[in-house]
Order: structure tokens, then sequence, then C-alpha cells
């Protein structure tokens, strides 16, 4: 039985897209698994945890480091670390985001495949996944499960959707043609959506996985406000930017990666180009794999306590010639809000 989504915030409801949910969301015993540790960082307003990678110069995951390797600072200030933990076995509640636009058509095939075969590997019992497809529309193509086979096929059941306005011809270079709104690929109201009505009302640890070109067309929402959404969600986000080249009359007027870069940056993700080679996007969702399952995390009560909602710039400093892959900072709670961070 299909519903609409209720309770969208008063921004989402300016939207033009339509989000769909199936009642297939798990039990409450089953989310009564997550860890009380994560449990506690909800409940606590004055605690910031952030969740991160460490890389050396080659771009090598670095395990095994300690609490005392590392610095951090909001807004400048030094801050007293008070949790670390490395989470390799944290629960984890992952949104898959597949772009179904017409220029999606070529390489939509692959996509369903390899990111089946990613969501068998990654997902275990006490972790959580649901599906977005966007196009023309926002639509949720499977609640939140821990059922790998479920998501796929999800995924199975995606389609292309021009709105019955077409698409362009393949390999002739029109892009996607816009439909009477104009609308064609809801790129910033998917991650907005994703954000605020799904990853924003769990705990611990969260990522998203977009597959798209990068293009957006007709969006509502800007760029600016699908970051912000993820950010407060605490999401980290990785684009896949799966780009038919041809499309676009040989890549001639392509430019989707720049925005993806700042999407993935400010929430501590990474945009990993893949193109339309199926080997490329194997061995990215591998990557990914291997980040979300050692990750660090680090909390700490910050020394500025105004809840007034402003965005706080946080840098994690390691001891060492070490890269930290982690989100930019992290958005105050307002005036009598319960949400921790």
């Amino acid at each position: 039985m299909w519903r609409s989504v209720a309770g969208l915030s008063a921004a989402a409801l300016l939207l033009t897209a339509t989000i769909w949910a199936q009642d297939t969301r798990p039990d409450n015993s089953q989310k009564d698994q997550k860890d009380q540790s994560v449990e506690t960082f909800k409940v606590n307003v004055n605690v910031v945890n952030l969740f991160f990678n460490v890389k050396d110069n080659r771009g090598a995951l670095i395990p095994g480091l300690k609490k005392d390797d590392f610095d951090v600072l909001e807004d400048g200030k030094p801050q007293t670390i008070k949790y670390f933990t490395a989470e390799t076995d944290q629960p984890l509640t992952l949104g898959i985001l597949l772009d179904t636009s017409a220029s999606q058509e070529r390489v939509l095939p692959m996509e369903k495949q390899v990111g089946a075969e990613f969501l068998r590997e990654v997902l275990r019992p006490k972790d959580l996944a649901f599906l977005i497809s966007f196009d023309v529309n926002v639509d949720l193509l499977h609640d939140f499960t821990n059922q790998a086979r479920e998501i796929a096929r999800g995924m199975d059941d995606a389609r292309i959707n021009t709105g019955g306005a077409g698409g362009g011809i393949p390999g002739l270079g029109g892009g996607p043609v816009p439909i009477s709104s104009p609308r064609g690929t809801l790129l910033y109201d998917a991650i907005y959506l994703a954000s605020d009505e799904k990853l924003g009302k769990e705990v611990g640890r969260k990522a998203m996985i977009i597959l798209t070109d990068g293009e957006d067309q007709g969006s509502k929402l800007k760029i600016k406000d699908a970051i912000e959404a993820a950010q407060k969600a605490d999401s980290i986000c990785y684009v896949l930017l799966i780009a038919d080249r041809g499309f676009y009359g040989g890549g001639m007027g392509y430019s989707g990666d720049n925005q993806m870069k700042k999407l993935a940056q400010e929430t501590g993700g990474r945009v990993i180009d893949v193109g339309r080679n199926e080997k490329k996007l194997k061995e990215a969702f591998d990557q990914i794999a291997q980040e979300l399952r050692t990750q660090y995390s680090i909390g700490y009560t910050p020394s500025n306590n105004k809840k007034d909602g402003s965005f706080r710039k946080v840098e994690i400093k390691p001891h060492n010639n070490l890269k930290v892959q982690a989100r930019t900072g992290y958005y105050a709670p307002l005036p009598g809000s319960d949400r921790g961070q």
C-alpha cells in the first residue's frame, strides 16, 4: 500500500516533486538494536558528534589512531574531546539516490546491477537503507529496510522518466528537454528531501550515495539548500559521477561536477568520477564501503553553548602529516530545540 509522506517542512511543501513511501519500515525492536551510545548523542544537545576518515598522502585509510592524535577546533577555538572511538561496526543508515532522468538512459542498467551488488555486500542486520529516484519527480522507491534484496528490487523497478515530454535523443547533445514547468532532473530537491524527511529523523552514522551526472534541471531549491539540509541531518554525501558525455554532445555542455564537489566536500564525502565504466563504478562502491566501515568518531561539548542556529566551522587536525575527511561544520540548535548534532 502506497501513501504520501506526511509532515513535509514548509520549504518542502513548495516543491513540485512528490515523494511516496511504502509501509515497509522495520518495527521499533529493530531500531532498538542501535547502540545506546548513539542515543546519548541524540538527547544531549550539548554534544557535537563527528564521523570522519583519516588517509595518508596516497589516499590509503589509516586505522589504529587514538584521541591524543587529534585536535578539534570550532570557529578557530580549541575544544576538549570527550568521546573518541573507532567505528567499524556501529549501525549505518544509508540513502541511495538514483538519477532516472533522460541523460541516464544508457547507464541506468549498469547502476542497477552494481548498486545491488554493493548493497548485498555492505548491509548488515543492524543497518537500514532506503531508495529514492529523481527525474521530473522525486519518488521513494523503497522505505527503510535492512534487506538488500528489497532495495535491489526497488532499483530493478526504476525507469527513465521524462514526464512524457521526451528527453532528447542520446548522442545528439540535446540534453534533457524541459517540460512545461520546466522540470527535468530534480537533483537538489531529492537531496533536500532525503536529508530532511528521512536521514534527519535518524541517529548515528548516516550517509547518502548519489548516482548522477550532477546536472540539476528544475529543482525548486538550490544547491546551498541541499547542502544545508544534509549538514543538519549529519549525513555524509558520496557522489558517484556517472556521466554519459555523449548525451551532452561529447561533454561540451556538461558541467555537473562542480556543485557535486561542493556538496561532498562540505559533508565529509567524496565525488568519484566513473563515467560509463562498470569496473570503475564497482571500485567506487568498494571504496565507499571501506570508508564507511573504517570511520572514527569524535564527540565534544562546544565552548560556544549559544542556541542560535548559526553554522559553526569545525576542524579536526591530526598531529601528523595525514588528511582528515570530515564535514566542515554543523548548525547549532535553535532555542527550545532538543535535537543533538
